[in-house]
Formats: structure tokens, sequence, C-alpha cells
């Protein structure tokens, strides 16, 4: 099945009304609460992570740390063989509020990017991110918890659309 391009939130599939269907014993995807990685030293990765990124520490222990992201983390776990599980195509989705600034900061950093469209690159253990801008995407952090975060984002009107054709669209 091919893959969506995150970027633009297209896919194959077209259906546009939400899935209200409660007969469905299924669980249905709410959102992603963490992304877990693995890192061969955990001080090494703060720093990568600092350089790159500003983010407050949700917690942290010898071996694991946690990156706050308002409402979601992403925790760094220290493991011997780090490096030697990178893939070619997995990868998530890191959601900034300034793309330009990402980008800007992965050269000041010396980081190489991926030869692909959008934005991507692999971290010292082979981590594989996509950065993509919240202003962009279907993605939507709740008010309070941007105000929380002392974020002040707006949507385009190219997401604001492709929220409303699933019934989704913000209020005004």
């Amino acid at each position: 099945m091919p893959e969506p391009n995150e970027s633009t939130s297209e896919s194959n599939d077209t259906r546009t009304e939400p899935n209200t269907d409660r007969t469905d014993d299924r669980p249905q995807l709410v959102g992603i609460n963490h992304v877990a990685l693995e890192v061969g030293d955990i001080e090494d990765a703060l720093e990568f992570y600092e350089s790159l990124f500003a983010f407050d520490l949700r917690g942290r222990s010898e071996t694991t740390a946690f990156l706050d992201m308002g409402d979601q983390f992403i925790a760094l776990s220290e493991t011997a063989d780090a490096a030697a599980t990178g893939d070619e195509k997995r990868h998530f989705g890191l959601v900034v509020d300034d793309l330009d600034a990402a980008e800007r900061r992965l050269d000041d950093q010396g980081v190489d990017r991926l030869d692909v469209p959008g934005l991507e690159f692999r971290d010292p253990w082979g981590n594989r991110i996509q950065l993509v801008e919240y202003g962009e995407i279907q993605f939507t952090k709740a008010e309070h918890v941007r105000e929380g975060m002392g974020l002040e984002l707006e949507k385009s009107a190219d997401a604001i659309a492709e929220l409303a054709e699933k019934g989704l669209e913000p209020e005004s």
C-alpha cells in the first residue's frame, strides 16, 4: 500500500466522512502519546536534540530521557546497539512551528539532510526523522495545549480545507 504524503496528508483513501460507526468493536486510533527511540548514549542524545530543538525535559534517569512536547513526548532510551537497527524507510514525523528555522538549525549544526522531498535527516543513531510545519498539516494541538506551551500557531488555508473535508474544521 502506498504511503501517504505526510507533508500534505494525501493518501489513496477517499473516505471523507469520519468513522462514527460505534457498532464496530475495534478501538479508534486517537493520536500518538509518545515515540520511543534508541540512542547509543543518553548524554550525547540530549546534546544532539538540544542543539536542534527547544523543549522541556519531562523526566530522565541514567539511561532514559523524555523530551516534552506539551501533551506528547519523545522517549530516548540508551542501548548498546542503537545504531545497528536503522531502517531505510521507517521514520516518524515531528511537527515544528517554523520549518525554515529548523532547516537553518540543521545546517548550523552540520546535520546532513536526506535526499528526499521535504525535510528529513537521521540522528547519530540512525533514527530517521521527518520535519513538518504545524500550519501546513492536518495535525492540530488543542488551543489550551498551545497556550500552555506558549505557541501562537495558525493553519494554512490548505490545511483547514483538508480538515474540513473530514468534518474537522476548527472553529473561527
